[in-house]
């Protein structure tokens, strides 16, 4: 299996992305965090209440929003289902299932649809599935896939497949990618938009380059489609254009759905059928789904109908954002919903800044985690309801400060 790390051309490109920024002005200086002074000891971070308490307190977030309260969620769910006058399942048995399934299916442009109880399970079967049609365990990623980095390993250890990395990190997988692929290929997996790239996504013309190709050279494609949702404003196409070409999609239903959880994987009818003996196999055939099923089913419609909005503000942000020389983002222009941001410092402490700071503000900015290249840290955003009314300025106005006093 491939390693997830940085070859030494993926460094120096991440590294010339951020060159000419003020980020490596001064990155000796901040790479690495001076020692507590004597008599004190490192500030530690709050608890997972604590944490919660603060951002619930808060009037707009830029990491999605505050987790619901459980007990009026599931009571949320039950008033749904009373009012639709629709009942449970049995194993995955059930209207509400059954049609449910075929609303996603038929919205991404696909015969037939199965609910998964999660995203990792859904794409390890769609893997497996065509591993063992074409007689070929090589799959290929982008470095940066939900398979390599998110999964222990699992589509090698239980499956028995093999990751071939496509592409440098620093780009999505495009059709030259596929016909250069040093290994001979069974399946291809793309991440529609990549989260590791702040939601970067091919062309349209790339995009059908890549379906063409695959289809050429006889590779399944599958599409990792967890933030799908967010890449429909990009391409101005409905769902299902974006999916044709594909031979399965996989949508998460909690990532922008925000349900309880879960997935669902479409593709041809007889694919579907061998999936659902693959859920089974994987123990995923609870004996109740609905309650997931009735969160996903309420919400998909109004998850869907605002983010176009989202996706303009995203853009508006992002270049408010970026006119700070000391933040750099990417990319540019903001393609989906959210971008990432770089900036200098330490990871830790700009994370326990900007909680301080929450208290204060009510703005969240987010949590930074470190980057490969010493002394740059950075930070997913993503913009969702829970930004609320807060605007642009005083989003800038917030990293401004949060720069000021770690200088």
């Amino acid at each position: 299996m491939s390693q997830p790390r940085f070859s030494r051309s993926e460094f120096l490109s991440l590294t010339r992305m951020l060159a000419g920024t003020a980020l490596l002005s001064t990155v000796s200086r901040a790479a690495t965090p001076p020692p507590p002074k004597a008599g004190k000891s490192a500030p530690t971070g709050p608890t997972r209440s604590e944490f919660e308490a603060i951002r619930r307190a808060c009037r707009g977030s830029l990491a999605g929003k505050a987790a619901r309260d459980p007990a009026e969620e599931l009571i949320a769910v039950g008033e749904w289902m009373r009012g639709q006058g629709v009942g449970g399942d049995f194993y995955g048995q059930g209207a509400l299932m059954e049609s449910f399934e075929k609303k996603l299916a038929t919205m991404l442009g696909f015969p037939a649809g199965c609910y998964m109880p999660t995203g990792t399970m859904a794409q390890l079967i769609a893997l497996r599935i065509y591993a063992d049609a074409r007689g070929n365990r090589n799959v290929g990623l982008h470095p940066s896939s939900h398979h390599v980095l998110h999964e222990d390993s699992s589509h090698v250890v239980l499956h028995g497949l093999r990751d071939v990395i496509l592409s440098p990190w620093t780009r999505p997988v495009l059709a030259a990618d596929v016909r250069d692929s040093p290994d001979a290929l069974g399946s291809v997996s793309v991440e529609l938009p990549v989260r590791w790239l702040g939601g970067q996504l091919q062309t349209w013309e790339q995009l059908e380059e890549l379906k063409r190709t695959c289809r050429d050279q006889g590779v399944k494609l599958h599409m990792d489609g967890a933030r799908l949702w967010e890449c429909q404003p990009f391409y101005g196409r409905p769902l299902a254009d974006i999916c044709r070409g594909f031979d399965s999609v996989y949508v998460s239903l909690y990532k922008r759905i925000d349900a309880l959880g879960g997935a669902m994987l479409v593709g041809s009818e007889d694919f579907i059928r061998e999936a659902r003996v693959w859920r089974h196999r994987h123990g995923g055939n609870l004996f109740h789904h609905y309650p997931y099923v009735a969160s996903a089913a309420m919400r998909l419609d109004g998850a869907l109908t605002g983010l176009p909005a989202l996706v303009r503000r995203a853009k508006t942000l992002s270049e408010a954002l970026a006119a700070e020389p000391r933040l750099t983002v990417n990319p540019r222009p903001a393609q989906t919903n959210m971008f990432r941001l770089f900036l200098r410092g330490d990871a830790q402490a700009l994370t326990l800044r900007a909680l301080s700071q929450a208290k204060e503000s009510r703005v969240w900015l987010g949590h930074f985690g470190p980057t490969r290249v010493p002394g740059i840290v950075d930070a997913e955003l993503e913009v969702t309801e829970g930004l609320g009314d807060v605007t642009d300025a005083e989003v800038v106005q917030a990293f401004r400060r949060l720069l000021d006093e770690a200088a």
